[in-house]
């Protein structure tokens, strides 16, 4: 299985929602990155995404984005290739 990281906060539903369904997939370790405890962490996000919101989610070396992104990959029928590294 692909390694999950994802950028968070500690107060983000955004957050709470992606990793329940990265849970239901059987993603049993996900590294978290809270951005609100380390500014140079958040300036990190945004230089490697483009992005300033959480969540900011890699699937292995593919950014997926965020949480609205991760559940149209599901929709797809992507998500779970991603996840086994195919």
């Amino acid at each position: 299985m692909n390694k999950v990281v994802m950028y968070a906060t500690a107060v983000c539903p955004y957050c709470v929602r992606a990793e329940a369904l990265l849970r239901r997939k059987g993603v049993a370790e996900i590294e978290k990155i809270r951005i609100d405890l380390d500014a140079a962490q958040r300036d990190h996000m945004m230089e490697i995404t483009g992005r300033r919101t959480v969540p900011q989610i890699f699937i292995g070396s593919t950014h997926v984005g965020g949480c609205d992104d991760l559940y149209a990959l599901d929709h797809a029928g992507k998500l779970d290739a991603l996840l086994a590294g195919e």
